[in-house]
């Protein structure tokens, strides 16, 4: 019998509703209820807050759209690697992958999971991030960080038991944060002040201004105004990432000629509604100022104050909890597909190329628990938001000119369905992707610059990993 047969293969187990719900459920997480603060205190005003989600989202949906094109014409596990790696090369591909692996999903996970933490410390206030239980003079252990690497490895370990466990906690967790939120967002214009809306959108509405923690503000001046847009979005982009995260896990589709990219559309819509949703409700029921200053920028708990008193303030914590724990479950989900798909390729630890017993990546998983848990003890929130922002706005760009080039080097390739919009629509997220990137290098500093670095580590890392790849095969040969 051939021995490939005797494996454990990939299973297709998950329908349009699952990789909906992985869509959604990897997208909300932590930041709807966090980053509208920063944001607030980038522009000053409602109407720029407003504005900063519509670009955010309208370059969410254009994006995916625009991958529901590659999703048809590459249905496997591995996503945007495969997609980079055919529209360019291996190295393009691996170098996502390496971004991937080194900061991109596992820094997300270890953003989220420190997320966890901070909502989990307003009930126990015993693993706030206040409390440091190790000094060592380079690194400060919290309670909260400990809590935030507990939560990655159970979320692994459930995975590492099969599809079947992590699809049930996907679906049930995303659909009750997205019930939760949508309550929330109901019961936030119930309570709509009409002195706060009328505080919040009276002239001032659409000056692009920094508000300082004292309530000042202060003028940019043009090419500050720039900086601070990019800087804005830094928090509404991560806040809308990981709705790629169908695209790593398409082996596993019943259907995903057809399911990924409805998925994708489907997905990203609904978070986006629900997104500036949540900020008109927001701006609703909270003056500008107290948006800005949220205690540990939990602006989700200060509306939940005015709207349902102090037990609502508990019960709202609760579902970010609930939320946090549903996103980091879909984004350790499918993070490990990546790391399978470039370990068959050779570009990635052979053994995170072989499934285990229950027919997941097994060894991806954990390996990919133990870079997110040293990130949850490395960085803040805000620094990995925006290293993980930088980087992957860049292979997003890099994707969707992809789409371009493979419509001119690869023509015969059946496509199910083609980009929505192209080439204009496309285009426009192209230029609004680099632009977003320039304006983070110039103003945002230094963990922009840090993700760069990470990327290009990858390319000396890429022809040691061939070169262990052609001395392996020269072996087996001579042997």
């Amino acid at each position: 019998m051939n021995e490939d047969l005797k494996q454990p293969h990939l299973k297709h187990e998950l329908s349009l509703l699952d990789g909906t719900m992985l869509v959604a459920g990897s997208m909300i997480g932590s930041g709807i209820f966090i980053v509208s603060a920063d944001i607030t205190r980038n522009v000053g005003s409602a109407g720029w807050l407003i504005v900063v989600w519509l670009l955010t989202g309208f370059m969410t949906l254009t994006a995916a759209l625009s991958y529901g094109e590659m999703s048809g014409m590459f249905p496997k596990a591995g996503g945007q690697y495969i997609y980079l790696k055919e529209a360019y090369n291996k190295l393009i591909g691996f170098l996502y992958g390496w971004s991937f692996f080194a900061v991109i999903q596992t820094g997300t996970i270890a953003a989220v999971g420190v997320a966890f933490s901070k909502f989990t410390a307003y009930l126990i206030p015993a693993v706030s991030e206040d409390n440091i239980l190790l000094n060592l003079g380079f690194v400060k252990i919290s309670a909260a960080q400990l809590v935030s690497i507990g939560i990655i490895l159970i979320l692994t370990y459930i995975n590492t038991k099969g599809v079947k466990s992590g699809k049930i906690i996907q679906t049930v967790f995303t659909l009750t944060k997205i019930v939760s939120l949508l309550g929330l967002i109901i019961f936030g214009f119930w309570a709509f002040s009409s002195n706060t809306w009328h505080l919040n959108w009276n002239s001032n509405a659409w000056s692009l201004q920094k508000l300082n923690m004292d309530g000042s503000f202060k003028q940019y001046t043009t090419a500050a105004a720039f900086g601070a847009m990019a800087a804005a979005m830094i928090g509404s982009i991560f806040s809308s990432d990981s709705w790629n995260s169908v695209t790593f896990i398409a082996g596993e589709m019943k259907n995903p000629k057809r399911d990924v990219a409805l998925s994708l559309f489907l997905g990203t819509m609904i978070v986006t509604l629900i997104y500036v949703s949540a900020n008109f409700m927001y701006t609703s029921v909270l003056p500008l100022h107290d948006i800005a200053t949220a205690e540990k920028d939990r602006v989700a708990v200060s509306a939940s104050h005015v709207i349902f008193g102090t037990g609502g303030t508990i019960v709202i914590a609760i579902m970010i909890m609930i939320s946090t724990f549903g996103c980091n479950n879909g984004l350790i989900f499918s993070g490990a597909r990546v790391y399978y798909t470039m370990a068959k390729d050779g570009l990635f630890f052979k053994k995170a190329g072989t499934l285990n017993k229950f027919a997941v990546p097994g060894f991806g998983l954990w390996i990919q628990a133990l870079v997110a848990s040293l990130l949850c003890l490395s960085g803040k929130y805000g620094d990995l938001l925006t290293m993980i922002s930088f980087v992957v706005v860049v292979f997003y760009v890099l994707t969707i000119i992809g789409i371009y080039k493979l419509r001119i080097t690869k023509p015969e390739l059946e496509r199910p369905y083609k980009a929505f919009g192209y080439p204009v629509l496309p285009a426009i997220y192209i230029l609004m992707g680099i632009a977003f990137c320039i304006l983070l290098v110039i103003y945002v500093e230094p963990y922009t610059w840090y993700g760069l670095g990470i990327v290009l580590l990858g390319i000396p890392i890429y022809f040691i990993a061939k070169r262990s790849l052609k001395d392996e095969d020269q072996a087996t040969a001579d042997s």
